[in-house]
This record gives C-alpha cells, structure tokens and sequence, in this order.
C-alpha cells in the first residue's frame, strides 16, 4: 500500500491537533506524521502523495518551524508528486491576511511541479483577502480551517475534505474507507 507524508507546522498545537484528525480519517496505517521541525528533505521526497499544513501567523507570515525549513523547499523537485494543503488562520482577527501562508507554500511547491488536490470552497468564511484563494473561482488552494472563530466546523470540513483527498490520491476503498468522525 502506499502511504500518504503529511508533513505540519504548529507553534501552539492547533496545526497539529488538525494533522492527527486528518490521519485519524484516513488511517494510521495510511498516513506517516511528521512535524515539519523535525524532517529532512530526503523525509518528503520518500513520498508521492504528500500533505502539508501550515498555519499563518500575524499579518500573513508563515509559521517558525516552516520558515526554517524553506530554503530547503525551493531547492527540492515536486515533479510527479500530488499534494494536498490544509491551513489555518483567524478570518476575523487577522482578515485581510486569511491563510496566506498556505497560499504561499501552494506557490512555491507549484513552482517545483507539484500536483495540487483538494481544493476549497471560500463559502462559509469571511475574509477581506488571501493568498490562499484562487482569483474567480470561490475556492481556496486547500482546506481552510480557522479554530479561533468557526472551531464548530472544523469535524465537518475535515470529513468532507478527507473523503475528497481519498478520492484524488486513489486510496483503496475511496470514499468508502474514510472515517466520518464527530471529533
């Protein structure tokens, strides 16, 4: 089987708590963890299918422990690889900033040949921009989480998401083998 890298960012653990309900849906048997902290290069490159979270900080920065890590990222290939983007941020604190770390790593991994999957709708949020967003679509790059303001949606989205990625990396059993959770 193959298995599926997601890679996260996380300073005060929200990042992370949403990394663990993602692998929780698929599988653990599906997905390898990994805090971007931690990881190499050769880590990421071990996989095809790759997920990757960030959250964005303040007025649109991107998280310590990947901002350490992105001089590594624009020297790596993507070609071949599908990825696909969870990110997080505070729609009402910081609106005209909205996941734009996560529109941020999307450009730079495209810029490498990447895949990406799992695209967003931007209903249901309100924000005054974001790098994450594609222009004329109503969709955001990947998922968007915001756990200060809408942490009532955040099982819902990530049920629909999850069945939405087994879908597009072509897992075993699709849609069928996801767990629906009421975390």
């Amino acid at each position: 089987m193959r298995k599926i890298g997601l890679f996260y960012g996380s300073d005060e653990g929200n990042t992370e708590g949403v990394a663990l309900r993602i692998q929780a849906r698929l599988g653990e048997e599906r997905v390898d963890i990994y805090d971007i902290a931690d990881v190499t290069q050769l880590e990421i490159a071990d996989y095809d299918q790759l997920i990757f979270g960030i959250p964005t900080w303040d007025f649109g920065q991107i998280q310590s422990d990947w901002e350490e890590f992105w001089e590594d990222l624009q020297s790596m290939d993507f070609t071949g690889k599908t990825v696909a983007l969870f990110g997080l941020g505070d729609q009402f604190g910081y609106g005209d900033y909205f996941l734009d770390a996560m529109g941020m790593l999307h450009d730079e991994i495209v810029a490498r040949g990447a895949t990406i999957v799992g695209h967003w709708p931007t209903d249901g949020y309100e924000f005054e921009s974001s790098k994450a967003e594609i222009e004329g679509e109503g969709m955001f790059v990947g998922l968007a989480i915001d756990e200060d303001q809408q942490e009532d949606l955040t099982g819902e989205r990530l049920n629909r998401w999850c069945l939405q990625i087994a879908e597009a990396f072509g897992l075993e059993g699709g849609a069928d083998s996801v767990l629906e959770l009421d975390d």
